[in-house]
């Protein structure tokens, strides 16, 4: 945190002088700045991708605690830098249309493998909630007879991932991933993640868990296709790319996608759907990170991404800046008290994330904290929440002060009609 508050002051300090000096950042040089920010972020993601991919090659060519530890101990670094991508959704359509396939949650773990009976069946939401597509080669789809007898990227991104169009069936992503690393989490409320055994991928005798060929084939087709699929992303903000050409033909109104994924992110998205609502139903089934227990990371680089969207800036993976004219710089030329209350919620935010992040790190972890009555979880929770919502007002108010029209952020049941939530 401390180097984090250090960065943000000294940022603070070089935007604060050019407004002095009466610079106006030009709004193309803006919308360069946030798609070179996109490109470093989705690049970083890739090469983290590619890490975790290396690890779980090495876990199934020699399953073994150290080596399952260690595409754990990946899959959670490679959440840091995709997580800082998702402010660039809700205004990027290209963003929208494609992040169902890398990180759509919650899912039906039972769709993948084996679950615990406690789990349940086949439900009428749901009817292959329970397939199993590990433990059966070939199952009946929407009138026909699938043959999975080769578990491949194109299985589970054509076929299975949203099957029948159920959002549940997620086949595919980070948390498809996750699932495999770790596991169920069968906790509740309780101390402890996943516990999936390194065993569930030794091929032979010694197999838990049963189908561990499979598992493995699953395993491998899930984490190609995300690296594929990351590396698509990041090829659409480089130069001449289809997203950085989208954004920069919006010109004027370049600024409104950029305030739509903040203020989208902020409120809706995040204060609402992935925290407000898992404190009201005090469910851990709606952590973000549910089966790793890496909810509080997630929720961290999430408030991350928007701020350093604000200030136009971002440290890449390597430690390289990324760093430009920003929304900043054009706040401080219209509004320099507005820029200053931006950036002093935006830091109480990700100080109150960073508690979150903190605390769950030293053995509170988040799902401990949305239990009913855990009065220290909910409010260090509804921290964040409060913080989210408040930076929100904010972005409202540059809304209004840059004079932009027709922006419409994203909305949460949770926050705007709590009543609704348990209808």
């Amino acid at each position: 945190m401390t180097k984090l508050f250090a960065a943000v002051s000294a940022l603070t300090l070089c935007t604060a002088t050019a407004a002095i000096s009466g610079d106006t950042p030009a709004k193309a040089d803006v919308l360069n700045t946030y798609a070179n920010i996109a490109e470093a972020k989705f690049d970083d993601s890739l090469i983290a991708a590619k890490t975790l991919q290396d690890a779980i090659n090495a876990l199934i060519a020699d399953p073994s605690d150290a080596t399952l530890n260690a595409a754990r101990a990946a899959w959670v670094a490679a959440r840091v830098p995709y997580q800082q991508t998702e402010v660039y959704r809700f205004g990027n359509a290209i963003v929208d249309d494609w992040e169902g396939k890398v990180n759509a949650w919650p899912l039906d773990e039972g769709l993948i493998d084996y679950v615990d009976a406690a789990y349940g069946g086949a439900t009428d939401e749901n009817e292959f909630a329970v397939l199993n597509v590990i433990a059966n080669p070939t199952f009946e789809l929407s009138g026909g007879t699938i043959d999975a007898g080769e578990i491949t990227p194109e299985l589970l991104s054509e076929t299975l991932h949203e099957a029948d169009g159920i959002e549940a069936n997620v086949a595919t992503g980070y948390h498809a991933i996750e699932f495999l690393l770790w596991g169920q989490d069968m906790n509740g409320h309780g101390a402890g993640a996943g516990n999936r055994p390194a065993t569930d991928y030794v091929q032979g005798d010694d197999c838990t868990g049963g189908n561990c060929e499979r598992r493995a084939q699953y395993l491998s087709a899930a984490t190609d296709l995300l690296v594929s699929d990351l590396a698509w992303m990041a090829d659409q903000w480089k130069e001449g790319g289809p997203a950085r050409a989208a954004l920069m033909e919006k010109e004027e109104d370049g600024v409104n996608t950029i305030l739509t994924g903040m203020g989208s992110l902020s409120y809706g998205e995040q204060a609402g759907e992935r925290m407000r609502l898992g404190l009201m139903l005090n469910d851990p089934e709606e952590e973000h990170d549910c089966f790793s227990d890496n909810t509080h990371n997630s929720h961290y680089y999430d408030g991350l991404g928007i701020q350093n969207v604000y200030l136009g800036s971002y440290t890449r993976i390597d430690g390289t800046l990324v760093s430009g004219a920003s929304l900043a710089d054009l706040v401080i030329a219209t509004d320099p008290a507005l820029d200053t209350e931006m950036k002093a919620k935006l830091a109480a935010t990700m100080q109150a994330l960073g508690k979150i992040k903190s605390t769950a790190e030293a053995g509170f972890a988040y799902d401990q904290m949305l239990e009913r009555g855990n009065e220290g979880g909910e409010a260090l929770i509804m921290g964040g929440v409060n913080g989210l919502v408040d930076q929100t007002k904010t972005i409202e108010r540059i809304v209004t002060a840059l004079e932009l029209d027709g922006i419409e952020f994203e909305g949460s049941d949770s926050l705007d009609d709590p009543s609704a939530v348990f209808q």
